[in-house]
């Protein structure tokens, strides 16, 4: 088995089964796969499906492979697939073709009869593994030792783990989108007068400079890994927005030398970007949005025209293969998929299929009861935001 450390300093299981179990992906994963090059398997995710009918409900992510998203009831965006399980109370499984954050908040949306199977526990978000029920809870002290807790607000994106959301709920705050941050941003700042913002530090910086008007020198990240955040008392007490040390590993790459060369490459190109990209990337694009937004955007496109976006390349070349009148190219050179999202793979898929056909719930992921109230009560206060 191969070992990486990862910038949170924890364990990355390459190759195999294994996982920290204090990472956000959870535990190792049993069971015996089907191999990889198995000529049935689309055949047998069909039959398996089929068996199941309404008992079965599949959510894919946009990131998904196309093998696998072809299985899928609904596609979208992590918060969408969670009301849309919680929207089929009659579906007593719900297979997450996505990673674990995104079947945690089904499970917490969904009801007590329903059981949320994530094909490989191993599918979890670098993203969310950057910020820590530990790490948050030492930055929520150090911000009550120095004076201004009770005037910050906490926002995490939806792309953070279960206890994070619970975190953020216990303290008066919400979770958000990437459609809504700007909203719930303000709904924050109603409600205090600073905000800390989890774990992307670049939908929170995005939002706040291009959205709301802010200065970047409004801005200071806290850094988990460094003694106090790596910031001074004088630093967070005048900072408006106190945003986390995390990124996406799949936008976080791309740069404005990628925005400039393809410009040069393409006449007339449009540079379309999600807004997890780093502030001198989104700066320079034309649009910026959601992942719906990028999709929408480019389905509504004219004929003819050209378009590099920043984002995860399943998504890129399945928006390329179903808009063959026009030019869709990933804005990077270099191909990058999302490698957690890429692990839900057909034997997987087969396996938890083909399990719940005989009775078997594989990779059921449950949230206690505690951390569900209060991740609710943050999702809840995002769902009433106007």
């Amino acid at each position: 088995m191969v070992v990486a450390i990862t910038e949170t300093g924890l364990p990355l299981f390459v190759l195999g089964r294994e996982a920290d179990p204090r990472s956000e992906p959870g535990v190792s994963c049993p069971g015996v796969l089907p191999p990889a090059s198995d000529p049935a398997l689309v055949e047998r995710a069909r039959a398996a499906k089929e068996r199941l009918g309404e008992r079965l409900f599949i959510l894919g992510h946009h990131y998904q492979r196309d093998e696998v998203i072809q299985f899928a009831d609904v596609t979208g965006d992590s918060f969408k697939l969670a009301r849309e399980a919680a929207a089929r109370p009659e579906a007593e499984y719900i297979v997450f073709c996505g990673v674990h954050f995104m079947a945690e908040s089904a499970d917490i949306l969904t009801s007590d009869f329903q059981k949320v199977v994530l094909p490989d526990l191993n599918a979890g978000c670098s993203m969310a593994d950057m910020a820590t029920f530990t790490q948050v809870e030492e930055c929520w002290d150090l911000l009550e030792d120095i004076g201004i807790a009770d005037h910050v607000v906490p926002i995490t994106y939806m792309n953070s783990s279960a206890d994070i959301k619970a975190f953020v709920g216990r303290h008066g705050g919400a979770v958000c989108t990437s459609s809504n941050a700007k909203r719930a941003l303000e709904w924050a700042f109603q409600q205090g007068e600073q905000v800390l913002f989890l774990p992307d530090q670049h939908l929170g910086r995005n939002t706040a400079v291009l959205q709301l008007g802010l200065s970047l020198d409004d801005c200071v990240v806290y850094d988990p890994r460094r003694p106090d955040g790596g910031v001074t008392p004088e630093r967070l007490r005048k900072a408006k927005m106190i945003l986390w040390k995390g990124h996406c590993s799949v936008h976080g790459r791309f740069t404005a030398e990628c925005v400039d060369d393809v410009r040069r490459r393409v006449p007339d190109v449009n540079v379309l970007v999600h807004p997890e990209c780093r502030h001198e990337v989104v700066t320079k694009a034309d649009y910026v949005g959601s992942t719906e937004y990028i999709i929408k955007t480019v389905q509504e496109a004219p004929p003819g025209s050209a378009w590099a976006i920043g984002t995860e390349l399943n998504l890129v070349n399945r928006l390329a293969q179903t808009n063959p009148d026009k030019r869709v190219m990933f804005l990077d050179r270099t191909v990058c998929y999302c490698s957690t999202m890429n692990r839900i793979d057909m034997p997987h898929l087969v396996w938890a299929l083909e399990s719940l056909v005989e009775g078997k719930v594989v990779n059921q992921i449950t949230v206690d009861p505690e951390t569900t109230h209060w991740a609710k009560v943050a999702l809840d206060r995002m769902l009433a935001l106007p």
